[in-house]
């Protein structure tokens, strides 16, 4: 069984709606939707080019998954999660837009944001006692040929390469698209999202996602919301 640390709006979140209709799958309780033409691509192609994104559901990673140390449990890592998320305040994203990363599309941040690459960082090392020392098997599944040296360090350190100043907020839509094909999945995809791409992002909880055995779709097991401790002070 593997842990992440991931945001994902609440499951009524209108983002989090049209995330799992697009992807076929939701995140908070697994439910599958038969997939379903978007734009000028048919059912088949969205569910070819959203299978890479299904299994791991709508979400911007924080903590990449990882396996419990011995001296852990799934209830002391859930207390440290209710412990730091109610004492860091929330994060707000202006604005959303639709890029492509390496290949694939994702939703990032307009702009860059020093206090969303903090709560990201501090997340990667407060939480590193709860992971347990990758396999050999779990480093060579990443690649580390095509790994610049930082991003290997990174891997070595923390268990993912991109993390600190590798770190980039985004929310995976598709696997790899090929240049052929990116326009036409690039307007299936905005003609879906559009509406709320205008509307700010708020980054308000932090998701405990699980894998219950290797290879199966990640699930939410549990939510914790940003900054309630501060909010208690201040009622």
């Amino acid at each position: 069984m593997r842990y992440a640390i991931y945001f994902t709006p609440p499951g009524h979140d209108p983002l989090t709606r049209a995330a799992a209709n697009w992807l076929g799958r939701d995140a908070f309780g697994g439910q599958v939707t038969p997939p379903a033409r978007r734009g000028g691509l048919s059912a088949e192609e969205i569910a070819y080019f959203t299978a890479a994104a299904r299994r791991y559901g709508f979400h911007a990673t924080l903590k990449s998954p990882f396996v419990l140390t011995e001296a852990e449990s799934e209830q002391s890592l859930r207390l440290a999660l209710d412990h730091f998320a109610s004492a860091t305040a929330p994060v707000i994203i202006p604005r959303i837009v639709l890029s492509r990363l390496d290949g694939f599309f994702a939703l990032t941040p307009f702009e860059s944001s020093d206090a969303l690459d903090r709560l990201a960082g501090d997340i990667v090392a407060g939480f590193d006692s709860y992971r347990a020392p990758m396999t050999e098997r779990e480093i060579e599944r990443r690649n580390p040929d095509r790994l610049s040296p930082g991003e290997l360090k990174n891997l070595y350190l923390w268990g993912y390469p991109y993390v600190f100043d590798r770190f980039r907020f985004h929310m995976t839509l598709t696997g790899r698209v090929s240049d052929a094909e990116a326009g036409r999945v690039e307007q299936a995809i905005l003609e879906h999202f559009r509406p709320l791409l205008e509307e700010p992002l708020e980054i308000d909880t932090l998701a405990l996602f699980v894998e219950p055995e290797p290879g199966a779709p990640f699930v939410v097991r549990s939510s914790h919301m940003l900054g309630a401790m501060a909010q208690l002070e201040n009622a």
